[in-house]
This record gives C-alpha cells, structure tokens and sequence, in this order.
C-alpha cells in the first residue's frame, strides 16, 4: 500500500513557514470578518514553529486555528500522533461501549455491506463495530501507515493511506460505501465542507454517515479569557476548526442528506455529538406529459 504521491512545491520562501499557510482575516465558514481571539499560545516543544491561534467568528460561532497548516503541516499532526496511539493500549472497558454504541446506531436500518472508517487509526472501531454488524465488510482509511496495521492484524479489509478528499480516493471508492464514519475526524481535517462533499461522493445514494464531533462551546469553556495566554502545550486544544451543531446540520442538509439523529453522546468533557445521516437519492427530473394525439378520424373521402 503506497503512500499518497505528494506534489513538490519546491523550497519555501525564505522566513515562510512551511507548516502553516498565511493567517487569514476572514471566518472560513461563513466569509464574515467579525473575528475574536480565543486563545494564543507558543508553538513550544513541536517541530511546528509559530504561534498557535484560536479565533471565533462572532457571526456564526465558528471556531478555528488561525493560521490553519498547510498539507505537510496536516500531515506532521497526524505522524504526531501515530506515535502517541502505538504506545496506548488496546481500548478497553467505557470506550469499547462507547464503540459498541456506535455501532448500534445502525441496527435500526437495513444491515450495510460495506462500511468505510475514516481516520480509524489502528482499527479499534471496526473491530468492536464487526460484533454488532458481524456480515458487514469494514474498510479503513487513514493518512498514516497504522491503517496498514489495522490490516495486518484483520481488523479490517481493505487500507487506504491518505486523505479522503485526495482525488485518487475519490475516484476509487465513489458510490462504494454504505456507511461512512468519522469519529472526532472531522475537527482535525483543514477544510471540513471539503471531508462532508467527499464523504458524500464515496457513499452510495441512500447510504448513512455516522459522525462524532466535538462540541466547541464546551471544549474551551475552561480556556483563559481573552488577552491571556496558555502557559502550557499541553492545555492546547487539538481541534483545527470546531463547528456549532446547527452549521453542521445546515451544511449536511445542503449537500443532501437527510438528518436522522442528532444527540450528545458523553456526558464527561470534550462532550461530543453523535449525528446520523442518511444520503437521500438524487431527484430524478420530472416527466413532462406528452399532449394528447389528435384522434384519428375514421371517416372517408367520398367517391366522387
């Protein structure tokens, strides 16, 4: 399983900063320029030099890292933390009922043939989730090489190394997938309206999406109040963009979906929401009712 070919931009600018794109001015959801400050921290003990932003938009509440990271930048985060997830154990006692009743979500719907887990990480959810849905063929995707873990040691199928939005992955997997699912995937991809269209593109008309996302207003609750910095790392927050439920639903509805359950699903902090969509077909056009046929008259000339 190769990785995703990368193309070459060439060396950066002299005092550019290869890991994050320029700071922008503008609210990334909804364009409105009415932004407050967060959050402000050094970048300290990464190799991602910078300071590390976290505005709102006062419009629609939409919070972001600003300036957001480049493609390299994305991908360091996700190396990052390949090499924190092999050191943790195997998931055990609330997360396995926490997957568990993940996987439950679906059993009021026909059982899915196929199943894609984006960001699955080493596989711990399809695992858990194939006791719920034991006929159900799981794939994993993942932009680091644990996915090719996962498909070593059979907890799922099929290992795809790279981003959902990577147009080669598109390609592959359109109108593949029953379900698609993201647990806490969605707030750490750069450009989130981009990880929902494509989800949407691998999805089969009348397939499911089965989303986690945190929820941001109680995630930086705790946080300093504006002006003041965090002292420590480690009390970032990872999230690269956070989105009120109501933006996200708005958004699932624009690209089609139909919304089917939308609830919080932990009651310790981050709280989550778990949120379940089904993709509805495409419209087909209207038929447009021929005019009535004239009636053939049966009378005939007289002979002269």
């Amino acid at each position: 399983m190769p990785p995703v070919p990368r193309p070459d931009h060439g060396r950066p600018a002299q005092g550019a900063d290869p890991f994050h794109e320029p700071r922008r001015d503008d609210c990334p959801w909804c364009g409105s320029r009415q932004l407050r400050t967060r959050a402000r921290a050094p970048e300290r003990g990464r190799r991602t030099p910078a300071a590390f932003v976290v505005d709102e938009c006062r419009d629609c509440s939409h919070t972001f890292q600003n300036p957001r990271p480049t493609v390299d930048g994305l991908l360091l985060r996700h190396h990052q933390q390949s090499a924190e997830d092999h050191s943790r154990p195997t998931p055990a006692g609330r997360l396995r009922r926490h997957h568990r009743a993940a996987a439950r979500a679906l059993l009021p719907y026909p059982e899915p043939e196929s199943w894609l887990d984006v960001g699955t990480g080493l596989g711990y959810f399809p695992e858990i989730a194939r006791e719920i849905h034991p006929y159900t063929v799981f794939d994993g995707l993942d932009p680091t090489a644990r996915v090719a873990h996962a498909q070593a040691a059979e907890r799922v199928e099929e290992a795809y190394q790279g981003l959902l939005t990577d147009p080669w992955i598109v390609t592959r997997l359109r109108a593949r997938y029953d379900v698609v699912s993201m647990f806490r995937h969605l707030e750490h991809t750069a450009d989130p309206r981009e990880e929902l269209r494509a989800a949407h593109e691998v999805l089969r008309p009348g397939g499911h999406l089965l989303l986690e996302v945190t929820d941001g207003a109680r995630l930086f609750g705790a946080l300093p109040v504006r002006g003041r910095r965090l002292r420590k790392s480690s009390a970032r927050p990872r999230p690269l963009h956070l989105m009120p439920l109501r933006n996200l639903l708005a958004e699932l509805r624009s690209l089609g979906f139909e919304i089917l359950a939308a609830r919080p699903c932990t009651s310790l902090p981050p709280r989550t929401h778990r949120v379940l969509a089904h993709r509805t077909p495409r419209p087909t056009a209207p038929t447009v009712p021929r005019p009535p046929r004239p009636p053939i008259s049966s009378a005939h000339p007289s002979a002269p």
